[in-house]
């Protein structure tokens, strides 16, 4: 969508149409004056779904190398940062795809356990809240971003997708290579690793207080 209100408006879509003209004609300057506007940006979205800074920086890297094969097909309907952004998010997955072996952490120490007598082992105050209603807790979205960080790559990106990027269930089972019904059964004990991961903070968090009340 143009927007057409505002005296800046015409300057900025002016900018960013004089941008991608050059990247179009092999302009050096251009590709330079992209990778400055917008590596950190890019980077962020990276870490996001990358196993750590070097392979966040890869993919960024990786995500340029196909911006620059694929300009030519910008037709501008999109935002130029919104298309680096799907290019990005687009080029991390596959690298999750390819990686199988290497990423094949397991969730079950977040998840759920309980004991013989079918009590839950966990001893957090608020052990049964859902992670829906913790996340809701989080005073910023702080917390909740260095929780998810911690989860596993495949884990990460299935709630990544599903929750961040807003994509459908069919659209995030296409672009992992699963079945919708994989999708959902990894998304849901994502959640539940997640709220573990989110009581240990909180929990962390009333121990903290009380320890420091009581001196």
């Amino acid at each position: 969508m143009t927007i057409t209100n505002g005296p800046s408006a015409e300057p900025v879509h002016r900018e960013e149409a004089d941008l991608v003209a050059g990247l179009k004609r092999g302009d050096d300057t251009a590709f330079e004056t992209l990778v400055r506007q917008t590596s950190a940006q890019l980077l962020a979205v990276a870490r996001r779904f990358a196993t750590g800074e070097e392979d966040a920086q890869d993919i960024v890297q990786t995500a340029y190398l196909n911006v620059f094969r694929a300009i030519e097909r910008f037709e501008g309907r999109a935002r130029l940062s919104t298309w680096l952004h799907r290019i990005v998010v687009t080029t991390a997955l596959m690298r999750l795809r390819s990686d199988r072996s290497r990423l094949a952490e397991s969730l079950e120490p977040l998840l759920p356990s309980f004991r013989a007598d079918s009590h839950h082992r966990e001893r957090f105050q608020d052990g049964t809240t859902p992670a829906d209603v913790l996340l809701e807790r989080a005073e910023t979205g702080a917390v909740v971003r260095r929780c998810i960080a911690q989860l596993p790559p495949r884990s990460r990106a299935v709630l990544m997708l599903r929750h961040i990027e807003e994509r459908s269930t069919r659209d995030v089972a296409e672009a992992l290579d699963l079945t919708p019904a994989a999708v959902k059964t990894r998304l849901h004990r994502a959640r539940q690793a997640l709220a573990t991961l989110l009581r240990q903070q909180f929990a962390g968090r009333v121990t903290s207080a009380g320890r420091d009340a009581s001196h």
